[in-house]
């Protein structure tokens, strides 16, 4: 069968992916790697000076190592198996099981060709290089901050509450009940969230480069939020002020409260207790943070009016759920509002993001990733 216009049906169905030019490929990762290796560097400082050896943070999604290449892993095949299958329609000579893995390898070559496939894995290196040292340096916290500024930043609530505590305002307004259990969805959602949008920031956003940007300015959040904690240490009003949070219903927030406070006091008792970290620090809000981080960037790159709105329903609704739960101060989510922008500028610079973030240079994405069908022409036509 003749493989002319049935190819170009095919085509469409694999939509054209921009990459950084081989000019910028480098620099693009240049902040991420970096920052990756300040990070892991200071955590293995840390743990050396201080005795504690290096954890691995577990979650319930399963270890870090473990979790962020399966999701990528799952990302890259829900990108190449449906166009794989798709093809099939315009090549009958391939439907059939060796077809469809023949088809699928086409597919993936043309779409992840090593240009566009190792700055994805880097990219990916990094944001867990970077999150790995950041848990660990909120981990070895209390054993070089024995005092805190709970005491200060209550204060800092009532001031900007006007006399109030902004916990209890929102308790009053929302109720401790239905609203417990929303919020606590969109809390403990944040989980899920940020290793599936950097999967699929990376895999299935048309420019990388914009992928690239997220990612960059993740691993700035995680640094700059480590390095938060040190200059103001807290534990936050839950842990400061448990009776103010005794009404609220039971939901998954409260559990993980209880279990971050009994993890504290193992660690604290105990340093070498294998699978344990302490995971409580205040200032600033790295929940609001990268929330924030995602949001703005994209605002910033022009995606659908209803993904903008959905993700600064998000950010709202977070913001709401840090106080409403006792996890931060006020000033606590301004800060996290500070280091998202921050992030996101200097992601913006590290990628070539930051004159016009909705639009790419053509030069800066000259290397694009193509058709199977596309390549397989090419290819012929070299051969020729």
């Amino acid at each position: 069968m003749a493989l002319g216009t049935t190819r170009d049906a095919s085509a469409r169905a694999v939509a054209t992916v921009e990459v950084p030019s081989r000019r910028h490929r480098h620099r693009v990762l240049s902040l991420a790697v970096g920052t990756a290796a300040v990070t892991g560097g200071l955590a293995v400082v840390g743990s050396v000076w201080l005795g504690i050896p290096l954890r691995d943070p577990d979650g319930f999604l399963g270890p870090g190592w473990v979790r962020m290449p399966a999701i990528v892993a799952i990302c890259l095949l829900l990108d190449v198996l449906p166009r794989a299958a798709w093809r099939l329609r315009a090549h009958p000579e391939l439907r059939s099981a060796r077809g469809l893995v023949r088809s699928a390898r086409d597919v993936a070559v043309a779409r992840w060709p090593w240009r566009r496939l190792v700055p994805v894995l880097v990219a990916v290196a990094s944001f867990y290089i970077t999150y790995v040292g950041y848990r660990n340096l909120k981990n070895f916290l209390p054993f070089i901050h024995e005092s805190s500024q709970d005491l200060a930043l209550i204060a800092s609530d009532r001031l900007l509450a006007f006399g109030n505590n902004p916990a209890e305002i929102l308790h009053a307004v929302l109720g401790t009940g239905f609203s417990a259990h929303v919020l606590s969805f969109v809390y403990m959602g944040y989980l899920i969230f940020v290793p599936v949008s950097v999967a699929v920031a990376l895999i299935f956003w048309r420019h990388l480069s914009h992928g690239l940007w997220y990612v960059t300015a993740l691993c700035l959040n995680w640094a700059l939020g480590a390095a938060s904690y040190y200059l103001i240490p807290a534990s936050g009003p839950f842990y400061a002020l448990p009776w103010d949070f005794t009404d609220l219903a039971r939901t998954d927030v409260t559990g993980l409260q209880a279990a971050l406070v009994r993890n504290r006091s193992i660690v604290m008792a105990d340093p070498d207790v294998g699978g344990t970290v302490s995971g409580i620090a205040a200032f600033a809000s790295l929940h609001v943070s990268v929330v924030f981080t995602a949001a703005l960037i994209v605002q910033l790159i022009g995606m659908p009016k209803l993904v903008r709105r959905a993700m600064w329903t998000f950010f709202a609704l977070t913001v709401l759920a840090t106080i409403y739960f006792g996890w931060h101060y006020i000033v606590d989510d301004l800060a996290g509002i500070a280091i998202g922008g921050i992030a996101v500028w200097a992601g913006a610079w590290a990628t070539g993001n930051l004159r016009d973030p909705g639009r790419r240079d053509h030069d800066d994405d000259s290397d694009v990733a193509g058709s199977a069908d596309a390549l397989d022409t090419r290819a012929r036509q070299a051969a020729a």
